[in-house]
């Protein structure tokens, strides 16, 4: 063993917390930054909320379409809660410090609800691929227990393998440094401070990406295409307008969650820069979740009605 591997172990031995630079670059916004982030995460737990609410309570709005949007909700309200309230405690106290333990924890659950959104986006798309290219057998293909099964792979299906990635890249030795420049512990900056050869290490990342975010994304894009093509040859233009309000909402969302989450993970290690990386990062696990309950709102009028049913009960 020579001299400087010897001192790179060391110094991997002695690395027992992280620091999370996240926005002490910009020392005179804290305060600013902790109201914005503040209102954000308030919005996002009662709009998403209030969805699970009136998709629970709305008899109109039991439907495959509203079970799913229940699911992803709930899960925007999870994936939102893994990052936000460590960024609001770090911005309020200025205590940057996250233990080994705790980082690994948050990329862990972080990467499998990451896993889970992927897999139930491409989910709500083959049922909307199966209501519109063959609504006579929709209620056949879509019954309950198919409903159950798919919404229990997708929360499930991404688990041993965020684990076993989380478990890989927390085996390497950090002796670079103990900062992450990055606002939640993510794997792109993990990586960085890691010593010796990653290379097999990003090699898997690319795999699991490819797996989690590539695959889902293209079934996606294959449903949709055949959604298209069907909804062109409808007779009138009311049916047309009627099934593209219903498939509108929800690929908006896909476009905004993979096309981000598809520029983080899949481009190269070289144009990575910390700037860019925060950027994408609080757009797909910040912007993104605060925008969804409103794309999925206000581009559904059956969810606006059982809106306006909720409150006028509420009012009576």
């Amino acid at each position: 063993m020579t001299c400087e591997e010897m001192r790179a172990e060391d110094n991997a031995s002695t690395i027992i917390q992280f620091v999370l630079l996240g926005f002490s670059d910009l020392p005179n916004l804290q305060g600013l930054l902790f109201g914005m982030f503040s209102i954000i995460y308030v919005v996002i737990l009662i709009g998403n909320s209030l969805i699970i609410i009136i998709t629970r309570l709305d008899a109109a709005l039991q439907a495959p379409m509203y079970f799913f949007l229940e699911n992803f909700s709930s899960l925007e309200i999870c994936y939102v809660s893994v990052t936000l309230p460590r960024i609001l405690v770090n911005l309020w106290t200025q205590d940057r410090s996250i233990s080994m333990l705790g980082c690994a924890s948050q990329m862990c659950f972080f990467l499998m609800l990451g896993a889970t959104e992927c897999f139930l986006l491409a989910v709500m798309a083959y049922d909307r691929y199966v209501a519109i290219c063959n609504p006579l057998h929709y209620p056949l293909v879509m019954n309950h227990k198919m409903c159950i099964q798919l919404a229990v792979g997708s929360w499930l299906g991404g688990i041993p393998v965020q684990i076993g990635q989380t478990c890989q890249i927390f085996s390497l030795h950090f002796c670079n440094s103990n900062q992450i420049n990055h606002f939640f512990c993510d794997i792109p900056p993990i990586l960085k401070l890691a010593c010796g050869d990653t290379f097999v290490h990003e090699i898997a990342v690319y795999i699991v990406a490819m797996l989690f975010v590539a695959v889902p994304f293209m079934l996606i894009l294959t449903s949709y295409s055949k959604i298209i093509s069907t909804i062109l040859r409808l007779p009138t233009a009311r049916g047309q307008a009627k099934a593209f309000s219903t498939c509108s909402s929800h690929l908006l969302v896909v476009l905004l969650f993979f096309g981000s989450a598809t520029i983080t993970y899949l481009r190269p290690k070289s144009s990575h820069t910390a700037g860019i990386d925060k950027l994408l990062s609080l757009f797909y696990t910040i912007v993104t979740p605060m925008f969804n309950p409103m794309i999925y709102s206000l581009r559904n009028k059956d969810v606006i009605a059982a809106l306006k049913r909720l409150l006028l009960k509420k009012i009576v």
